[in-house]
C-alpha cells in the first residue's frame, strides 16, 4: 500500500466517519429525550432523494440541503405524534417509518436514477491547511458536511452537559415526571428532539447523493441508518465515544471501497457484509456487558408519559 493510498483511505474514512456521526447524532439526541427511532434508515433515504432532487431542479446544493432537513424533520414528527401525543409502541413506529421512508424515496427517485446531479456540495478549500502533508487532505480537503457534523457533535455535547435545554431533554428520557413537575412539557420536549433528529437524519442523506457518491439510486442508503442506530449504543450515548464509533465504521465503510485497489482479491459480497457483522457483535458484546453493570441507556427510553397517570 503506498502513501497516497493511505492517504486515500484514511480521507475516505473521515467522510464517511461523518456521515455516520450526523444521523447517530440525531437519534442519540432523541434517545436522549426517551424515544427511540427506528425509522433512521428511511429518514436518511427520504432525505438523500430529496436533497437530489431539489438540487436537480434549483441548481443549489445549499438549498437543497435546507429542504431535505426540513422535509425529513416533518417526516419524523410521524413518529413523534404516533409514539410521543398518541402512545403507540416505538419500536413498531419506528419501523413503520423505515418502511415508508424507502418506499417514498424510491417512488420519488426513480425519475432521478442516471441522473448527473444538479448540483454538489464541493470540498472546502482551506488554503495554506490544505497543503499539509498528510493532515492537508485527510482533514482538510473535505465536504462542508464533514465540519457541520464536527459542528453538530459539539454542540449537541455542550448542549446535553451545560445548558438548561440540555438538562430538560435529558430528564424527559430519564424522569420525564420530574421534569413536567419542573413545568416543562415533556411531549414538547420529545417532539421537538425527534424533528431534529430526522433534520439530522436528513441531512446525513443529502450528504450522500450531494458530496460522497453524487448520484441517486435506489437503495442508496445501503443500511448505513441502522449502523448508526447501532453507534447510539456503541457511543454509549456520548457524543464524543459515538464519534470514534463513527470513524472505526467509516474505515470499514471505507475499506469496502478501496480494498480492491489495493490490490486485494476479496470476494464484494463478504466485503459488503463486514460493516453489519461488526455491527451485530458490538451489539453482542454489549449485550454481555450490560448484564454485569447498569445500563447506560435513559432510563425511560421507549416509554410512553401520560400525565394524568404520574
Amino acid at each position: 500500500m503506498n502513501e497516497a493510498s493511505m492517504i486515500g483511505m484514511l480521507s475516505t474514512t473521515v467522510s464517511f466517519g461523518a456521515l455516520l456521526y450526523l444521523a447517530c447524532i440525531g437519534e442519540l439526541i432523541s434517545e436522549k429525550a426517551g424515544v427511540l427511532n427506528l425509522g433512521v434508515e428511511g429518514m436518511m433515504a427520504l432525505g438523500a432523494v430529496t436533497g437530489f432532487l431539489v438540487a436537480l431542479n434549483t441548481e443549489n446544493p445549499w438549498i437543497a440541503l435546507l429542504v431535505a432537513m426540513i422535509v425529513t424533520a416533518a417526516f419524523a414528527l410521524i413518529h413523534g405524534i404516533f409514539s410521543v401525543v398518541l402512545g403507540a409502541e416505538q419500536v413498531v413506529s419506528g419501523l413503520s417509518l423505515t418502511f415508508l421512508g424507502l418506499g417514498l424515496s424510491a417512488f420519488f427517485g426513480k425519475s432521478a436514477v442516471g441522473n448527473p446531479p444538479g448540483a454538489i456540495l464541493a470540498n472546502v478549500d482551506w488554503g495554506p491547511l490544505s497543503d499539509i502533508p498528510w493532515a492537508g487532505p485527510i482533514l482538510f480537503q473535505q465536504s462542508p458536511m464533514v465540519y457541520f457534523a464536527l459542528l453538530v457533535g459539539l454542540l449537541t455535547s455542550f448542549l446535553l452537559t451545560r445548558t438548561s435545554i440540555g438538562l430538560a431533554l435529558r430528564g424527559a428520557g430519564e424522569s420525564a415526571s420530574t421534569v413536567d413537575t419542573a413545568g416543562h412539557s415533556v411531549v414538547k420536549i420529545r417532539l421537538v428532539a425527534v424533528a431534529t433528529g430526522g433534520a439530522l437524519a436528513g441531512a446525513a442523506g443529502s450528504y450522500l447523493t450531494l458530496s460522497l457518491t453524487t448520484s441517486w439510486q435506489d437503495g442508496a442508503t445501503a443500511g448505513r441508518g441502522w449502523i448508526a442506530v447501532a453507534l447510539v449504543i456503541f457511543g454509549a450515548w456520548k457524543p464524543g465515544r459515538a464519534a470514534i464509533g463513527a470513524l472505526l465504521f467509516g474505515g470499514l465503510l471505507a475499506l469496502k471501497t478501496r480494498l480492491q485497489t489495493f490490490g486485494v482479491d476479496f470476494s464484494p459480497i463478504l466485503l459488503s457484509m463486514i460493516p453489519y457483522l461488526l455491527t451485530i457483535g458490538v451489539l453482542l458484546v454489549i449485550s454481555v456487558r450490560a448484564r454485569h453493570r447498569p445500563s447506560a441507556s435513559p432510563a425511560e427510553i421507549g416509554q410512553v408519559y401520560r400525565r394524568e397517570e404520574r
